[in-house]
């Protein structure tokens, strides 16, 4: 049976979280043919991976010496806590951070049965070997620099943890700005599309057969909305005593409210602040199911930025 104090499991928990940034960056930079910090945080520590490591230690001590049971805790224990995790992480942050829906056997994406069952190999290895030699090093420290290394530790992780949180929230609230910003479009859309109509049927054919052109939905609305307003200011020119008074007043509205979400989208795609550009240029796979759109959006808005700035640097 494990018998540390609190110092010493916090110290376990800061040190699984780093091995497992580690372990991550490594292997996804490697994939990605470039240096890659992964994670939640900035800092170089993923608290999954801590969290999967104390879990793996607690299930595993009634069963010490029997590896058939360490592994059926392993795989029970790392597939609940995996699951519960990616559970309210959507549910808090509107997006997932990682996805298993094209994986076999996959339970709403969050978990799936290969993992499940490298869980349970993981924790013989972790039990078994990796924590042995983490234990002893752990062990030869003494306990006044210890602790001085664990109140450090928490400050930063602390720290660094809540800026993480607030960035993913913000985000969050981005993504649900710009999902109303897509709303509106789509009701102005349908707007021009009966005033056009009335103004010139031949043009509103060509705008509606544009919009194959388009790549993405919101980059659809915002181009054909443009064209829209052209079109009309052109044929408003030939036929302008065909609309009422109010018509020609709605029109008037509805220009300066395009203006008004146009400078609205600008700023919420902007994606100035660090953190939320780091959670969104090194989770590649963060998706979200409700928000896609958006996240796409804001995804080639981090890329745009970090590309400008390379390039100003370069």
């Amino acid at each position: 049976m494990y018998s540390y104090d609190m110092t010493q499991w916090l110290f376990f928990f800061y040190f699984y979280c780093f091995f497992g940034w580690c372990f991550e960056s490594t292997y996804v930079s490697i994939r990605k043919k470039k240096l890659v910090n992964r994670g939640f945080m900035r800092g170089p520590f993923l608290p999954l991976y801590g969290s999967g490591a104390i879990m793996m230690l607690v299930v595993s001590m009634p069963f010490q010496g029997n590896m058939l049971l360490i592994y059926v805790a392993g795989c029970i224990g790392a597939t609940a806590l995996e699951y519960v995790t990616g559970v309210v992480m959507e549910a808090l942050f509107k997006v997932r951070y990682w996805d298993y829906s094209n994986q076999k056997f996959n339970y709403k994406g969050h978990i799936c049965l290969s993992s499940t069952i490298a869980w349970g190999f993981l924790t013989i290895l972790m039990t078994e070997v990796v924590h042995k030699a983490v234990e002893q090093f752990v062990l030869g420290i003494p306990a006044e620099i210890l602790s001085g290394l664990v109140f450090g530790l928490t400050i930063l992780i602390v720290v660094d943890f809540t800026l993480s949180f607030k960035a993913a929230m913000d985000l969050r609230d981005v993504l649900v700005r710009l999902e109303k910003v897509k709303e509106e479009m789509e009701h102005m859309q349908k707007r021009l599309d009966v005033i056009l109509a009335i103004a010139d049927e031949e043009f509103a054919s060509r705008i509606k057969a544009k919009k194959q052109q388009y790549t993405d939905r919101n980059e659809e609305l915002v181009n054909g909305l443009e064209e829209r307003f052209g079109g009309l200011k052109e044929q408003l020119s030939r036929r302008y005593d065909n609309l009422t008074d109010d018509v020609r007043e709605e029109l008037a509205e509805l220009r300066t409210r395009f203006g008004s979400i146009q400078e609205r989208r600008g700023q919420l795609r902007s994606v100035k602040d660090f953190y939320k550009r780091h959670l969104i240029l090194d989770n590649p796979t963060m998706r979200s199911e409700r928000f896609r759109e958006a996240l796409e959006e804001l995804k080639r808005a981090a890329a745009e930025h970090k590309g400008r700035h390379s390039g100003q640097k370069g």
